[in-house]
């Protein structure tokens, strides 16, 4: 997608970059400027597309609503809605590509604007006088300010998004790139200064033609004694250009002009291009924030093991579905900085609990935890009823869309889970243990990988419940269940005599992935299999190898993974 995406764009910097070239209305400017004016505008069209598009992926709602709504009922197109933090980044990537030929155009087009000067064309020149200061041009003029400006808030927003930077402190990221407010109002400035302008009167005045009534005025003596006795002569121009005989027009290699050439400023066609995805973006922030205002009732916080924190909370006319996240503001922890968490627990028609499993990592964690538990090394439930007003208030965005609601809509579905990113499908167990029937899924795949035994016990209750469940219910091939211990000095099992059937799917080792994926293909001949991932990079990268991989059985393996847009 990323090679697709940088091709387009590629093909258009070059269509662009052609018309500039070649375009009769832009002659006199390419006498001037040379080819930094045709890198300038073909990288300032790219730079207008994907200044559009990179707000759209991050209008939660509206995929929230695109993915729930029978508007997209291809599952292919829903799948292409889970790759929307892919192309923000993309797009984002490709801005600071273009951004350097940009500038890079524009530093040689101010040298040539300096260098360049003519003074027969005067409105187009952007230089007031031969041997101009360059600088002046880029730190005295409205487009040269608020370029400068936005290359820094640009270098502040890439350098801040780097994967080094938003794990060793998130802060940095979060509030350097909400710097995209300024940088959009100093782009909306700067295509306002009409610095390059185009020719209007192409047919009065083609490209290079031939201006004998300039002409014969340049080269006409008039002597001083005929000035001084007729001042007024010199300053009435011609009343029109002399006769051309039309033989001459046609024969000759010169076309004749009647009048000097006009020059004018473009529209800036960037508002165009940028208006109505910010002011799409703006409306559902308000839209968020009218929806989030009313802070959510906290019934109970647990601290599990591995420095792992569960909050259940109740909100009126929240409705959620399995595998959708949502937004966590607390303004004690911080007055701007939030985060998305998946939802562990849904509401249902007979419980309006929901809740999340957060890991404990950073900063903004750390002090949610301290100010939610009374001490910080607690380990059981609290449920402090007269003692609620001791909970911070706590406001929730969303819920939001991911890639995990689909695994419900799969015949078979292959959930892959890498220590703490278990938490997209327990809200899928959670669903399936209040009933399995009316989904169209028929069989599970649970494959759960942890560091320490101590962490399976976040789950370790669900599980058994679904899993005596579906004895009960005589389906007890539903779900496969399969925990793997990467790290261990030796035999280990969960402790607890009712975690027993979870122990004899216990195994020592990382999964063999190949043999896996082999083992589903065989049992699941000629269907379509639903792949989930939510873990490291590196089980990522090789459960969607293998699911690209064919195979023998006909079997299809559809990828689809976890991120947060």
């Amino acid at each position: 997608f990323q090679f697709f995406w940088l091709s387009l764009n590629v093909w258009l910097f070059g269509k662009t970059f052609l018309l500039y070239n070649q375009g009769l209305q832009y002659y006199y400017l390419h006498q001037m400027l040379g080819l930094g004016l045709c890198v300038s505008r073909a990288s300032a069209s790219v730079l207008n597309l994907n200044c559009c598009l990179v707000l759209l992926p991050m209008c939660r709602v509206l995929l929230a609503f695109l993915r729930g709504s029978q508007k997209v009922a291809s599952k292919k197109t829903r799948r292409l809605l889970d790759k929307s933090k892919t192309f923000h980044v993309t797009c984002g990537v490709t801005i600071c590509i273009f951004s350097v030929l940009h500038v890079a155009a524009h530093l040689v087009n101010a040298l040539n604007f300096s260098e360049n000067y003519n003074e027969e064309f005067v409105t187009l020149n952007a230089a007031n006088y031969r041997g101009e200061d360059p600088r002046k041009l880029l730190f005295a003029t409205v487009p040269g300010l608020t370029g400068v400006i936005m290359v820094l808030v640009l270098f502040l927003m890439c350098t801040a998004s780097t994967y080094a930077i938003r794990v060793s402190n998130y802060d940095i990221f979060w509030y350097t790139h909400n710097l995209f407010f300024v940088f959009y109002m100093l782009l909306m400035l700067h295509v306002s200064g009409g610095v390059l302008k185009y020719q209007t009167n192409l047919e009065e005045h083609p490209p290079g033609c031939f201006n004998p009534n300039k002409t014969l005025r340049q080269n006409l003596t008039v002597p001083k004694a005929f000035e001084e006795l007729f001042p007024d002569y010199t300053t009435e121009p011609f009343p029109e250009d002399p006769p051309v005989p039309e033989p001459f027009v046609q024969n000759s290699f010169m076309r004749v002009c009647s009048e000097e050439p006009k020059f004018q400023s473009h529209f800036p066609e960037t508002w165009f291009w940028i208006s109505g995805p910010l002011c799409l973006y703006c409306v559902e922030r308000l839209y968020r924030y009218i929806r989030s205002n009313k802070p959510v009732t906290i019934t109970s916080v647990i601290s599990h093991p591995s420095n792992v924190l569960e909050v259940r909370m109740v909100k009126d006319d929240f409705e959620a579905r399995p595998g959708q996240y949502v937004i966590l503001h607390c303004p004690r922890v911080s007055a701007l900085e939030s985060h998305p968490f998946t939802l562990t627990m849904c509401p249902t028609d007979t419980k309006a609990t929901f809740g999340v499993h957060l890991k404990v990592v950073g900063d903004w964690t750390e002090r949610f935890r301290d100010l939610l538990l009374l001490h910080s090394n607690q380990d059981t439930e609290i449920l402090p009823i007269f003692q609620q007003r001791r909970y911070p208030k706590l406001y929730v965005d969303g819920p939001f869309g991911s890639p995990f609601e689909e695994s419900l809509n799969y015949e078979v579905s292959l959930c892959v889970a890498g220590g703490i990113g278990v938490t997209p499908f327990a809200s899928v167990l959670n669903t399936l243990l209040d009933g399995w029937k009316c989904y169209k899924l028929r069989r599970l795949y649970f494959i759960w990988v942890c560091r320490d035994i101590e962490s399976f016990r976040w789950f370790a209750d669900l599980l058994c419940m679904l899993h005596n469940k579906l004895w009960q219910e005589n389906r007890p091939d539903y779900i496969n269940i399969q925990l793997y211990l990467s790290q261990t000095d030796g035999i280990q099992k969960i402790i607890g005599e009712k975690y027993q059937a979870l122990n004899s799917r216990l195994l020592i080792g990382r999964p063999r992935w190949k043999l896996l994926f082999d083992d589903i293909a065989k049992c699941n001949r000629r269907k379509t299999i639903g792949v989930f991932c939510c873990g490291p990079n590196k089980i990522s990268k090789i459960l969607h190898k293998l699911s690209n991989s064919s195979n023998s059985y006909g079997t299809r393996f559809e990828y689809n993974k976890e991120s947060f847009s």
